[in-house]
């Protein structure tokens, strides 16, 4: 049995009407792995490395997806085809531990898109997941930085979080 991992629960479901006894569909519930909420997260000493954490709400999925991973014959990861999408992938492999996962994205959920899909596999996109961490170190650093600032001299609970497009206008 070969096991696809999907980000939404609903998509899950029917995806796998359209497949046989051969495939189990779970959800991943979108993103596994995050920076903490506690601390910066990023090691600005070393190339800018992000610490990476499995939020409370994520561990029991990861423990049931680890342990359906393992009992599967191959790991298909069918997150969306964005920056996003792709890193969610890579945040599953690397919590998973999946030595070879295969990649496969559609752009409709229908049962010839999906089965299309499955016909062509491919690795997960090392640029997209680069560039996603990019964004989220990047929001990581101006954000929890300046929001503090902003609850001092503007207001309570402003964040400074999404700061990429002002970041490359400066660039």
């Amino acid at each position: 049995m070969d096991l696809i991992i999907v980000e939404s629960p609903t998509k899950g479901r029917t995806i796998e009407k359209f497949l046989g006894k051969n495939y189990k569909v779970l959800s991943s519930f979108g993103h596994v792995r995050d920076l903490p909420k506690s601390r910066l997260g990023v090691n600005v000493e070393k190339d800018f490395e992000p610490e990476y954490i499995v939020p409370i709400k994520a561990k029991k999925i990861i423990a049931g997806l680890k342990k359906d991973s393992q009992n599967a014959e191959n790991t298909i990861l069918a997150t969306d085809e964005d920056r996003e999408g792709e890193a969610i992938a890579w945040h599953l492999a690397e919590a998973l531990k999946l030595k070879n996962p295969k990649r496969i994205v559609f752009h409709e959920i229908t049962e010839e898109a999906i089965q299309e899909a499955l016909k062509n596999p491919r690795q997960i996109d090392v640029n997209l997941v680069d560039a996603q961490q990019a964004r989220r170190i990047l929001d990581r650093i101006v954000g929890y930085k300046l929001s503090p600032f902003l609850w001092k001299k503007v207001a309570r609970g402003l964040s400074a979080g999404r700061v990429q497009s002002v970041a490359v206008r400066l660039v």
